[in-house]
Order: C-alpha cells, then sequence, then structure tokens
C-alpha cells in the first residue's frame, strides 16, 4: 500500500525518549498500525467464521479430503 497518494491525518504520540534515533517515526507507527489492523481483521474473520471452518473440519475428518485419491504425495 505504500506508494499510494492518501490524506494523512496529523497525530499526537508520547513517547519514551530513550527510543533509538535514526528511523522515521512516521513511517514506523504507521507500519505498526497496520500490522495491528490486519491482525484484527484476521482474528475477526476467523471469529466470524468459526461455525463454518468448525463444519467444514469436521466433515473432512468424516469423510477425509475430497480428492484425496489423487493426491501424489
Amino acid at each position: 500500500m505504500q506508494g499510494q497518494s492518501t490524506t494523512k491525518k496529523p497525530t499526537n504520540l508520547t513517547l519514551d525518549p530513550s527510543l533509538p534515533f535514526g528511523i522515521n517515526l512516521s513511517e514506523a507507527a504507521e507500519a505498526g498500525l497496520r500490522r495491528a489492523v490486519a491482525d484484527a481483521k484476521a482474528r475477526a474473520w476467523q471469529r466470524e467464521n468459526a461455525d463454518a471452518l468448525a463444519s467444514s473440519n469436521a466433515w473432512s475428518e468424516a469423510h477425509g479430503l475430497p480428492l484425496d485419491q489423487y493426491r501424489q504425495f
């Protein structure tokens, strides 16, 4: 997503002054937030689809994998 032109919102952060220099704090914060949002979305998807996943897993355990007879490994 980097390289896209987006409107940025100024935000204040309180940081430990002993953190090392040499990094772009805005980029580091944005990258961390992107990871956190992606992780939260993945957890939400798993919660929302837990019943379907459990049903699919139960079917596979009871009947085996579809097309399993054609697997080469």
